[in-house]
């Protein structure tokens, strides 16, 4: 029996946080400016995506112990924008990025319940981590965790969150709209969380949204955010370089969830990539050259690996060789604020594989990183685009693709107007959606587990 045709999930990360988006293009407009998140917002609701994805940082990017302008420099908070969003869309869902290492649950649980209910059921909630001192220099417990310690908090912070969340019991509570009292529970929303990060007792007060809970993505390629995607998310937010690599990672995240009772359809993947469009295939892929070279500027190059080489580089060439000299492999990083972890847990063994790629292609340390730097990218006529996403998906090497446009904010408009349609016309992709909530467009389950 043949194997059934899979339809493609799409999404668009609004650009700006990482090097990605080409800031000198004339077209490139504000990343701040509340017109150009309704503007990618709206493009991805008239070509029907499942939902637009927004990174947040909480730091301004620091390297050498100083600020430097690599990436976006400032962004408003995400459940302010998330929210304003829900006011100008009407199906398309709206993920955002929360930390769990500095955040806490009760004021996190409490903000996606409530983006839940303004927008209908569309609210989405990316959790992260965060590895460095720098930023926990903005908040009360400064500092900063190692990565089990991270995951751990995590995974404690997410299992708080769906406490609060399920402390409403849905239907079985209504509301006498007269008096303003919920009848049904005399208790609506008490809660006792007590575990090794968490001690809190008392009452929630959002009820349910009309999600159950709002959608959880988890992003990340780690041992542990395999496990922790595995475990809890509804979606990973990924990146992979070959079909290949996307068809590996996808067979061992699907093969993780059996142990936790889990469906392989219930976890979405959705790695993020970017694209180039062109009339032929040799003028998509002269601008596709050109945009990485706009984004790895030579400054850039020589930051992305002092990442690595744990060492001041600044005296280097970023047209020239690779350093002769070792990474050094002490626990003094050079993005570390006041202390951090390392960023890459073997650095002599990625310099090495450094060293062989630039030695293999002739390539410089800015060539370098361009190389190792470039996400899953899909260059070519809008035709020959449409063909590579849907061979990615019914290869099994995703479910669908979260889009990072290097233009702010009308970097999805000729995809929007162009790839879709293909798309739609081969029967892969929605002409119109079929449901309201997020996890309608993602065809996950309602979430309608109570507590008792």
């Amino acid at each position: 029996m043949s194997k059934p045709v899979k339809q493609i999930h799409l999404a668009v990360h609004f650009p700006g946080v990482n090097n990605t988006t080409v800031w000198t293009d004339p077209e490139a407009g504000s990343q701040i400016d509340f017109a150009s998140f309704a503007h990618l917002a709206r493009t991805a609701e008239r070509a029907k995506f499942d939902f637009l994805f927004l990174a947040e940082g909480l730091r301004l990017r620091e390297q050498n112990g100083l600020i430097y302008d690599l990436d976006v420099v400032g962004r408003p908070d995400t459940f302010t924008v998330l929210s304003a969003l829900a006011a100008v869309t009407d199906r398309l869902g709206l993920a955002g990025t929360i930390n769990s290492t500095f955040n806490e649950p009760y004021e996190v649980a409490r903000q996606f319940a409530s983006l839940d209910h303004l927008s209908a059921g569309r609210a989405a909630w990316n959790v992260v981590t965060s590895w460095d001192a720098f930023t926990g220099e903005n908040f009360r417990r400064g500092g900063f965790l190692p990565q089990d310690a991270r995951y751990q908090r995590a995974r404690e912070f997410l299992a708080a969150a769906r406490v609060l969340f399920d402390s409403w019991r849905g239907d079985e509570i209504v509301a006498d709209k007269e008096s303003g009292v919920y009848l049904g529970d005399p208790e609506p929303g008490q809660f006792g969380i007590h575990t090794s990060q968490f001690d809190i007792t008392g009452q929630f007060n959002v009820p349910r949204g009309p999600q159950g809970r709002p959608v959880i993505f988890q992003a990340g390629d780690s041992e542990e955010g395999r496990e922790f995607a595995a475990a809890d998310a509804d979606a990973i937010f990924t990146r992979h370089g070959t079909l290949e690599a996307g068809k590996a990672f996808y067979a061992d995240v699907k093969a993780r969830l059996p142990r936790y009772g889990r469906s392989p359809d219930e976890l979405k993947i959705l790695p993020g990539v970017t694209f180039v469009l062109g009339d032929t295939e040799a003028e998509a892929q002269e601008k596709a050259r050109e945009i990485r070279r706009q984004q790895v500027s030579g400054q850039t190059a020589i930051r992305h690996l002092e990442q690595v080489w744990n060492r001041d580089l600044s005296a280097y060439d970023p047209d020239g060789p690779l350093p002769e000299i070792d990474p050094d492999p002490g626990e003094h990083t050079i993005a570390r604020g006041r202390a951090s972890v390392r960023m890459n847990r073997d650095p002599l063994a990625v310099a090495r594989q450094y060293r062989e790629l630039a030695e293999a292609k002739k390539l410089s340390i800015r060539d370098l990183i361009i190389e190792v730097g470039t996400r899953q990218s899909f260059i070519g006529t809008p035709e020959s685009v449409a063909t590579a996403l849907d061979e990615f998906v019914q290869a099994d090497a995703s479910d669908g693709f979260i889009l990072v446009p290097h233009l702010t904010p009308g970097g999805l408009d000729a995809f929007a107007d162009t790839v879709v349609p293909i798309l739609q016309e081969r029967g892969v992709f929605r002409t119109e959606y079929e449901g309201t909530t997020l996890r309608d467009h993602l065809g996950l389950a309602p979430d309608i587990r109570r507590t008792n």
